[in-house]
């Protein structure tokens, strides 16, 4: 038996025969070309088949991860049809006389090596995406873009890297789990896993002599069992067959009430990130919605989203959750979520900079198109509405002079808007914390956004893999400032909650009950198991 250890993306176990996934060594040559018009309709067919087949990958993705999941295959669409990206590949064509296969290809290494090059992360990101849609645009030009996976039974998938595109084709029903060498935990391709609830695995070294070996994929501690022998298998079958035992007596907890042996009532609302996750949350039996990452509808766009284009948004969230509490997050982008048509200056520290609530404020004309937007779905169902990046009382009362003179404009033009429904902030910086009993009086609730909130208390980046192991979010620093929060709030009577990362950690649970934390939102999946920990406590 051979143990690799590795780093767990999703947890889970699974047993089955490894299938490395052989990427087609595509054999770019430079060839001469006589006519490089001919070279350049080739490559335009074949960026119009491109985006046809991402358009395909978007619709499946937004069908089975939704679609914050399925926006990575809109930004390839547009990238794969941007104007600098195709004039490189076209003046390689003309000037040098060459085959549309070795210009994109040349053009791809050339860009993956800028964006590699800067050093804002996002943009860094952007080097596998410029290699992925290059890739895709070799294999259509050379004929060899098969998007099948041909598997006849479930296996565990292990290759050198996934691009979000691969995940995405994949039948799931033919998958177990993941197994890649590189990547990292906070990749599309991880980000669709957890979403898809596939177990996976990065940083594993694997050999191809692996390939149709049995093998045991541990989520739990990042650990990859190739060829077990009897003992460990008879181990691990037993532990899957309590893990899918688990999941059943999880089925059971939907329709209860999460509340404490005690009689004490906790919010649990889940987290989401556009309409399609909707279906995700009424499945695991949320309570409502604790935060609306509305940000993805600007980022799922080319300009600006209209008021009506929200509202119809808004609005079908909370007719479909049927009365149950839906929180609305207004627009926080910045640090790590960059929108082109924004035009926003490049920083040199973006999480510190200009982003979320200090945009809203600055260009008051996006905030109040969302807001004319939230108060007119308010009218179709139960919604709230929360404001990021909070660091002083004055930032709370010029939104309530803004929410003030939208009201009016809704009332002068006889759009019909619900006045009072409960407005909060988000608990993300150490300034919200140490005056959360000032801003305790001028709103309905408060939550706590722990990943930004550790971030900045810790003075570290949480996009720092080199951090990894001091990003600490159970520092008794963090611990103490929700304390303080939740005791702030309860002194003013309004509520606070948890709707960062921290809420669905389940070895807390007890602990947030204890602290008087009146509401956790987290990921839809995290729902049952966090609901039969609270409904266990005394």
């Amino acid at each position: 038996m051979e143990v690799l250890q590795g780093k767990a993306v999703f947890s889970g176990i699974a047993i089955g025969k490894i299938s490395i996934l052989k990427k087609e060594e595509s054999d770019i040559k430079r060839k001469h070309v006589e006519n490089t018009a001919t070279e350049i309709a080739r490559l335009e067919n074949a960026k119009t088949k491109g985006i046809a087949q991402l358009q395909k990958l978007y619709d499946k993705a937004v069908q089975e991860v939704g679609e914050s999941g399925a926006a990575i295959f809109e930004v390839h669409q547009m990238m794969m049809d941007d104007d600098d990206y195709m004039d490189s590949i076209k003046n390689i064509i003309e000037t040098e006389a060459v085959n549309a296969e070795y210009a994109v290809a040349t053009t791809g290494d050339n860009f993956a090596a800028m964006f590699s090059s800067m050093d804002d992360d996002y943009m860094k990101a952007r080097a596998a995406d410029v290699k992925d849609i290059s890739d895709r645009l070799v294999r259509i030009l050379s004929g060899t873009d098969n998007e099948d996976m041909d598997s006849d039974d479930p296996v565990i998938v292990v290759a050198e890297d996934l691009a979000p595109s691969e995940t995405v084709q994949m039948d799931k029903s033919k998958v177990l789990a993941f197994v890649t060498r590189l990547g990292s935990s906070n990749s599309h391709t991880a980000i669709l896993a957890r979403t898809m609830n596939i177990p996976a695995l990065i940083n594993i070294e694997f050999t191809n002599s692996m390939n149709g070996k049995t093998a045991i994929v541990d989520g739990k501690n990042g650990t990859f069992l190739v060829e077990p022998d009897e003992e460990t298998l008879e181990k691990y079958k037993k532990l899957k067959e309590e893990e899918l035992h688990q999941a059943e007596m999880l089925r059971s907890m939907k329709g209860k009430e999460t509340v404490t042996k005690g009689g004490r009532p906790i919010k649990l609302y889940a987290n989401i990130g556009g309409m399609s996750d909707v279906a995700s949350v009424l499945q695991n039996d949320a309570g409502g919605i604790g935060l609306f990452r509305s940000e993805f509808i600007y980022l799922e766009k080319d300009n600006y989203p209209t008021e009506e284009e929200q509202f119809q948004i808004y609005k079908t969230v909370a007719q479909n959750m049927a009365g149950k509490k839906v929180i609305i997050r207004t627009l926080d982008i910045g640090a790590d979520k960059q929108i082109d048509y924004f035009n926003m200056d490049h920083e040199e520290n973006p999480a510190m900079g200009y982003r979320a609530i200090r945009i809203c404020l600055d260009r008051p004309e996006i905030f109040k198109t969302q807001l004319r937007a939230l108060f007119r779905a308010s009218m179709y169902g139960n919604i709230a509405i929360m404001y990021p990046m909070i660091i002083s009382v004055k930032e709370v009362l010029q939104i309530k002079e803004i929410v003030k003179e939208v009201q009016a404009e809704l009332t002068e033009q006889g759009i019909p808007f619900k006045a009072d429904i409960e407005q909060g902030v988000m608990i993300e910086t150490p300034a919200s914390v140490i005056i959360s009993d000032l801003l305790a009086k001028e709103v309905d609730f408060f939550s706590i956004g722990t990943n930004d909130l550790t971030q900045y208390t810790l003075a570290i980046d949480r996009q720092n893999a080199k951090l990894d192991n001091i990003y600490d979010s159970h520092h008794e620093a963090i611990l103490r400032m929700i304390q303080m929060v939740v005791d702030n709030a309860h002194k003013e009577g309004i509520w606070a909650g948890i709707c960062g990362e921290l809420g669905a950690d389940t070895s807390l649970t007890e602990k947030f009950v204890q602290m008087g934390v009146d509401e956790l939102s987290v990921s839809p999946t995290f729902i049952l198991p966090i609901r039969k920990i609270i409904r266990d406590m005394d």
